[in-house]
Parts: structure tokens; C-alpha cells; sequence
């Protein structure tokens, strides 16, 4: 089976982009345009690694990372942030609130494709033995 991946962003073109690049990749994108939307797309779809924009409509991204953070169904899945947002200015925040990486826009998409390997390595191995 396929890892899914959701991606919280609100730009078509960042989706349509990450959508291509995962799935090329054998993963098996979701997509959720706003913060209202987030929660419900992450508790229907259970996903292994939840990608997050910080600029959203309908919710920061911070208060997305926090209720993610929060909710007892989804706390364990990895977050990994996308952002515009100068470095500094969010990075720590985001790893505090409990984000595992934070990445700059524009994606380096081998860096992504990389930590998600990375990420997902110990999952593989477990279902892999069992």
C-alpha cells in the first residue's frame, strides 16, 4: 500500500506540483485546501506524513500544527512544514509546536522526497518484518 501524504496548502499550483512529485514518487497524495478542511481530511484519511503551508485561509498554520498536535488520532504523524515565510521567522515556532522539518518555498523537491525516505524508513521496516 501506497504511504499517504496529505498537503495542507491553499495554492492549486503548489498541490498540482506536489501532487505530481509524490506520486512519481509511489506515494499517494491528499489534498486539503484550507484549516477548515485539514482536520477532517486528516482524520478521514490517516495519513503517515502530513505536509503543511503556514499561510492558510480558514486557520494559521500554526493553529492547524497545534490541533494536529493535540488530537489523539493524529499527534503521532510526522508534520513537515512548507513555507514562504522568511526562515527565522516561523522555523522555530513550528519546531517547538512540534513539526519535525521546516522547509523553504521554493521546494527543493529532492531534499522532500529525501526526509520523507527518511521518515518513512522506519514504517517500511516494520510492515516489512511482520
Amino acid at each position: 500500500m501506497k504511504p499517504k501524504i496529505l498537503v495542507i496548502d491553499d495554492s492549486a499550483d503548489s498541490w498540482a506540483l506536489l501532487n505530481a512529485v509524490l506520486q512519481s514518487h509511489g506515494y499517494a497524495p491528499v489534498w486539503a485546501a484550507d484549516g477548515m478542511q485539514a482536520m477532517g481530511v486528516a482524520r478521514t484519511h490517516q495519513p503517515q506524513v502530513i505536509l503543511l503551508d503556514l499561510g492558510l485561509p480558514g486557520g494559521d498554520g500554526f493553529l492547524i500544527l497545534e490541533r494536529l498536535k493535540a488530537n489523539k488520532f493524529l499527534s503521532h504523524v510526522p508534520v513537515i512544514v512548507i513555507t514562504a515565510r522568511a526562515p527565522k521567522e516561523g522555523e522555530e515556532k513550528a519546531l517547538k509546536l512540534g513539526a519535525v522539518s521546516y522547509v523553504q518555498k521554493p521546494i527543493n523537491v529532492d531534499e522532500l522526497i529525501a526526509g520523507l525516505q527518511q521518515l518513512l524508513a522506519p514504517a517500511k521496516k516494520r510492515s516489512s518484518i511482520g
